[in-house]
């Protein structure tokens, strides 16, 4: 669920606004340590596998582009 990766995101930077913010890569938010720990709680909240070809900013720019990608990744499986 999106609340999860919320979740996920609002435990690593609690003062950002992921819920509006579309700019996560862009504007340097998240780092690359921050996207190595995104990933290894998606991997293990949602039972997808990340692969490196994923692991691009319009995928981890918003909360709504990581939830896209885990639907798109749950679809696959």
């Amino acid at each position: 669920m999106m609340d999860e990766i919320l979740t996920i995101l609002q435990d690593l930077h609690p003062d950002v606004d992921f819920e509006s913010c579309d700019t996560l890569i862009d504007d340097g938010i998240l780092d690359s340590f921050d996207i190595v720990t995104i990933i290894a709680e998606i991997n293990d909240e949602f039972d997808v596998k990340i692969g490196a070809e994923q692991i691009v900013p319009e995928n981890f720019n918003s909360a709504e582009a990581l939830w896209d990608l885990v639907r798109r990744l749950e679809d696959d499986e």
